[in-house]
């Protein structure tokens, strides 16, 4: 696709900003011949190693976190409690170990794919409502850590799609569980009354 995302725009050294910009950024993947995607309403920044709530915390370097610290562009992707797949976009230069997390999308292509992969079929807002059911429902897992974002595995695309500061929510992110300012750092980004994102909505 001609309007997919440019490198340009993951090696921004503002990770906060890059979250931001990515509401109303579409996202896609292709697997098994199969396209899903829709529009990103709700997001995360985490941006090491300053961010006691980053893999990267403390410059942390573990098999885990390698993907962390290669230049923007590419997926980073983990396992939650070892349940949940969780997609992350790698964002700003070699090194620097940003991250925004895709928290939600609304899904507007491949919706029986979707369906399917998350056994729903009565309540499309729930398909990829949180990090752990969007990826299920887009068929992503850590065997996708490090795909290259240029590529036609998963990709972001510009489809013209912004919101205004009045349309946006920014708190605090999900699942802080440690004391200090970055528990409360307003660093979670959320389209105002889309039905898509997750919960808690404040």
């Amino acid at each position: 696709m001609n309007n997919k995302l440019s490198l340009d725009f993951y090696s921004q050294a503002d990770v906060v900003s890059v979250a931001r910009q990515l509401l109303g950024k579409h996202l896609y993947s292709k697997i098994g011949g199969k396209i899903t995607g829709g529009i990103i309403v709700e997001t995360e920044a985490y941006r090491g190693p300053d961010d006691r709530g980053s893999h990267a915390y403390m410059d942390k370097k573990t098999p885990r976190t390698e993907m962390m610290y290669q230049a923007g562009g590419v997926a980073y992707m983990y396992i939650c409690y070892g349940i949940h797949d969780m997609l992350n976009i790698v964002t700003g230069t070699e090194g620097m170990s940003h991250a925004a997390l895709i928290r939600a999308i609304e899904p507007i292509e491949g919706l029986d794919v979707m369906r399917n992969r998350r056994a729903i079929f009565d309540d499309d807002k729930r398909l990829c409502q949180g990090p752990g059911a969007l990826a299920k429902a887009m068929g992503l897992s850590k065997l996708h850590n490090g795909t290259d974002l240029q590529g036609d595995t998963i990709w972001l695309t510009d489809e013209g799609l912004s919101y205004s500061d009045l349309e946006v929510m920014a708190g605090a992110r999900v699942g802080m569980n440690f004391e200090g300012p970055y528990k409360t750092i307003p660093w979670r980004f959320y389209v105002k009354g889309n039905a898509h994102v997750s919960r808690p909505r404040i």
